[in-house]
């Protein structure tokens, strides 16, 4: 979700460099195990989780969590500053102290109430066998885009060591937070990450893929089930590393006709979210899919806490469609953060009262936009701390 919409943060103008920070061993025994040294804890002994894990269990709460996807980015000054020393994209997000850095950045401006790790849904790629680079021009490529049976079978299980930085900077933000905001780690979708493996980059038409859910299903299949066995792996690494949340980003399940997302996006989804849950029943699993109006349903049947509205659809429908036992996200249209308070707070105001007074996390419909004002984005934050439900109620 960034750059190119896919990608949570932004992927245009980075280079394709990337420069190892050299850390300490650690023991990790079998080369395959997870590379993380201390485990984050979850919240007990009466300490209170935070304002949006609660939210997202459909506990009662007085006010609606925010965050906003994408709130780590170009449009802050901060950033912008250290993207300068650092303007390989991939340092930035596979180094632990600049992922702990900048991940922290919109919390030390805003406090919004979720803390997003700062990485990429391709960031994982390596651990399972699969090589890329991203140009500064053309966005991810990958080395080797998978058009056989063969090259599937090649890609192995998940190798934690190639991501330890994400599990020590999960750990390191759960320390910095220190519960005051809950931390979210993400993944990408099956589907989303299939695009990239088969058409080897970014594509607006999916010419490649969508072809080969005809021409090779069986190929597709054993590909799509790979990655959902990743992903649910990746996922319960990142819960053991210290997030609190997690979100599988669909990005481009929204690019499927119904029909065929039951096939090729549904299914896998729900066998990421059933593996996870085995394992961790209590961690919030939110689902997000741009330009899934035609979907909701779907996405609320395969087991997430969360359904991720954007913000072409109207909340109101979106809550009637999605079942009562879901919570929503969303789904502010970002473009209203650069116009005026009045016009911010109408906006919030209206996707509040839509959202039913529960089960609701507000956000936007998709990632804050570069160029945005960061005094729209404090604002909206401002707000949604500033107005409990009673608020929207009576008004």
């Amino acid at each position: 979700m960034s750059g190119t919409t896919m990608l949570i943060n932004d992927g245009l103008g980075r280079s394709a460099v990337l420069r190892h920070r050299a850390f300490k061993p650690i023991a990790v025994g079998m080369s395959r195990a997870p590379a993380v040294i201390v485990k984050a804890q979850p919240s007990s002994g009466g300490v209170q989780d935070p304002l949006m894990v609660r939210a997202a269990r459909g506990e009662k709460v007085e006010r609606a969590p925010c965050w906003m996807m994408r709130q780590a980015g170009r449009y802050q000054k901060s950033y912008r500053e250290l993207a300068r020393k650092h303007p390989s994209f991939r340092e930035r997000s596979e180094t632990t102290e600049l992922i702990v850095e900048i991940s922290l950045q919109p919390w030390n401006s805003f406090k919004p109430d979720g803390v997003i790790l700062f990485s990429d849904i391709l960031t994982p790629l390596p651990g399972i066998g699969v090589n890329f680079d991203i140009d500064d021009n053309k966005g991810p490529i990958i080395d080797s885009p998978i058009r056989s049976l063969d090259q599937v079978k090649q890609l192995h299980d998940m190798d934690f060591s190639k991501v330890d930085f994400v599990g020590r900077a999960l750990t390191q933000l759960r320390t910095e937070v220190n519960n005051q905001a809950a931390v979210l780690g993400f993944v990408g979708s099956p589907w989303t990450l299939a695009t990239y493996l088969i058409e080897g980059g970014s594509t607006t038409l999916y010419k490649t893929i969508k072809t080969m859910c005809f021409s090779a299903p069986e190929l597709l299949d054993a590909l799509l089930t790979k990655l959902a066995d990743a992903m649910a792996a990746y996922i319960k690494y990142q819960i053991r590393a210290g997030a609190q949340c997690v979100q599988i980003f669909d990005s481009w399940g929204g690019q499927l006709p119904p029909r065929e997302w039951d096939k090729w996006s549904g299914p896998y989804l729900k066998r990421i979210i059933a593996s996870v849950k085995a394992e961790y029943p209590t961690v919030p699993l939110t689902l997000y899919a741009n330009g899934s109006g035609g979907l909701l349903e779907r996405l609320s049947a395969t087991g997430a806490d969360v359904v991720g509205v954007d913000w072409t659809t109207d909340m109101a429908d979106a809550r009637r469609r999605i079942d009562s036992n879901v919570s929503v996200q969303g789904n502010v249209d970002p473009a209203i953060l650069f116009a005026s308070q009045d016009a911010i707070e109408d906006a919030v105001r209206d996707c509040l009262r839509k959202a039913g007074g529960h089960r609701h996390i507000l956000n936007l419909g998709h990632g804050v936009l570069v160029g945005t004002p960061e005094e729209g984005v404090a604002h909206m934050f401002d707000l949604s701390k500033s107005l409990t439900y009673a608020d929207v109620a009576q008004n």
